[in-house]
């Protein structure tokens, strides 16, 4: 069998040419974490080859060892028994095997028994256990609620909830969704009632579509503030699962069969406050959200590998009027554009995920240090992260699913049969511009920054790093800038409801800049990676031209007549 990050080539390049030495060297605190723990690397070469070490061993425990489960555990799904989750027996092997292999807080600082991993590793961790099994990897990232923890909580509960977290012995869940309260999040009514005598709180309420609703410590969103009806009244609680806790179905889903999604009801559940009172929402939720977003981009790019390398194999062996269909345009077409989107998705991803550590490792230094310095740097990050991190989860999961629909499409009519692994990509594949932010709210999430223009100056940063031997492409990217500047101008005259309708295609704009640059700057390293950026970029041009009309020669046509567009009476 494979091992699924050595046989991904474009994984393996992107890895060999990171330059991750300052978020690195930030991590590992200038390396004096050498000092006292006895795995810490010594320097930048050690970190990097006990990363690359780290996604070998995974890439194998995934290639020889999930994947051959996930068709069993795909159709057989998980069990609810007497108001209990049963894993899958392939899926609690799973879960095993990574423990075993100490996959289990790999963000987590080494004090509380993690790897001290920075989050790009991790992302392309998760990736490698989505192209596996996408339900597995939803069990597998909720790792983050240990992270969580261990950003916010008193240091009382972290020393022992991350730890457990770190060590593997609990699996995590974020409760957040009721059935009334899905995008919208401030109309949360599950109500968190403090005992002043006892001095401890107690949830009663219901939430539904929870992933892992059956985990061992779970993250849950209630409404600590009587009288209170907005985001200010909603506070973060950890609760441990115990007999309060009423599992009342699970959800019968279109994919996923291996990730449990659960009705549930508190009837009294002892819960720990995190943080601040009425900071749930407001400030807890928000960076818990983020990290799922980034790792669901994971995901997707996981998926869409998957799909990609089913199709490519079934093409080179399905033959037609004497050859194999791989050699049809029509078919070549549809295979070099999912492998051009999936390394472009890829390629944002991974920056984006760099961005995030950036902002997390300043954050730190200037917990530790209070230095004005560390502060500024991590709130320049913190804006780019913000903006990168919706826009790198609404293009990996439209992505996604264009790729495994192409997929499909290169099976033919085989591919509408279950015999085929590609149907069940195609199933996992649509949830992931749906959950933890449909795509449309995304582009709400990274408007603000895109119009802004807090991204002009990474767009200059990334164009200096290109050599003078692409002004074709500069040129064109330039171009490219201008057209987005000159829409942001037509923006900002529109009225509220026309912003809504329009902003997807601004966000969608700064998303082909950002991408074009970073598959520029890999072209300059191989060819093949060149030959991508230039039909990429060209692509995005005549994809943004196509925007520009549309905003300009269309612009309050449909916001105005949506009622005679909907109209079929």
């Amino acid at each position: 069998m494979e091992n699924f990050f050595l046989d991904n080539k474009d994984m393996l390049f992107k890895f060999d040419n990171f330059n991750l030495a300052e978020i690195v060297e930030l991590y590992e605190d200038e390396y004096r974490q050498a000092d006292k723990y006895e795995y810490a690397p010594e320097n930048y070469e050690e970190a990097m080859l006990n990363y690359k070490k780290s996604l070998e061993i995974m890439g194998q425990i995934c290639g020889e060892e999930i994947e051959p489960m996930a068709e069993d555990i795909d159709e057989e799904g998980q069990k609810l028994e007497n108001g209990d989750v049963k894993y899958h027996p392939n899926t609690k092997k799973a879960l095993e095997l990574l423990r075993k292999a100490g996959f289990t807080g790999v963000t987590i600082p080494r004090k509380y028994n993690g790897l001290n991993f920075p989050t790009v590793i991790y992302i392309m961790l998760i990736e490698l256990v989505a192209r596996a099994e996408a339900g597995l990897m939803n069990i597998f990232s909720l790792q983050d609620i240990g992270e969580t923890i261990f950003e916010f909580a008193s240091e009382e509960i972290k020393e022992k909830y991350v730890k457990m977290f770190a060590n593997g012995e609990v699996t995590g869940a974020m409760i957040l969704t009721e059935p009334g309260a899905g995008s919208d999040l401030q109309r949360v009514r599950t109500k968190a009632v403090y005992d002043e005598k006892k001095d401890e709180w107690k949830l009663y309420g219901t939430k539904r579509f929870i992933t892992n609703g059956n985990a061992d410590v779970s993250l849950v969103l209630a409404r600590s503030e009587e009288g209170t009806t907005d985001a200010r009244g909603l506070s973060m609680f950890l609760i441990e699962k115990d007999d309060s806790v009423q599992i009342r179905r699970i959800e019968d889903k279109l994919g996923l069969h291996g990730s449990p999604t659960c009705e549930m009801q508190f009837n009294g559940t002892e819960a720990k406050l995190i943080g601040r009172r009425r900071m749930g929402l407001i400030k807890y939720v928000m960076e818990l959200m983020n990290g799922a977003r980034l790792g669901i981009a994971g995901q997707a790019l996981g998926i869409a590998e998957a799909a990609y390398r089913a199709a490519y194999d079934y093409a080179k062996e399905r033959e037609q009027f004497g050859k194999s269909i791989e050699n049809f345009p029509a078919v070549y077409d549809m295979l070099t554009d999912m492998r051009i989107n999936i390394e472009a998705a890829r390629a944002l991803t991974y920056y984006t995920s760099q961005m995030v550590d950036y902002k997390k490792a300043y954050q730190r230094k200037y917990e530790q240090t209070d230095e004005r310095e560390y502060r500024k740097k991590m709130k320049e990050y913190k804006t780019i992260a913000d903006t990168l991190t919706p826009m790198s989860k609404a293009y990996s999961s439209e992505m996604c699913n264009d790729v495994a629909y192409k997929g499909l499409q290169v099976h033919g009519g085989d591919g509408f049969m279950k015999d085929y692994d590609i149907q069940r990509h195609y199933r996992d594949a649509r949830i992931t511009n749906i959950y933890e932010g449909t795509t449309q709210l995304q582009i709400v999430a990274a408007i603000r920054g895109v119009v802004t223009k807090k991204l002009e100056p990474v767009f200059d940063e990334l164009e200096n790093k290109v050599s003078k031997g692409c002004n074709e492409q500069i040129a064109m990217i330039k171009e490219m800038r201008k057209k987005l500047n000159n829409s942001i101008k037509n923006y900002k005259d529109m009225s509220d409801e026309e912003k809504d309708f329009y902003a997807k295609y601004l966000v969608d704009m700064a998303t082909k800049i950002i991408t074009s640059y970073l598959l520029l700057i890999d072209g300059m390293r191989i060819k093949r990676k060149m030959i991508i950026a230039k039909t990429y970029i060209r692509r995005s041009k005549a994809e943004i031209n196509k925007y520009v009309e549309i905003i300009e020669n269309l612009s309050g046509l449909v916001v105005d007549n949506k009622e005679l567009i909907y109209d079929i009476e």
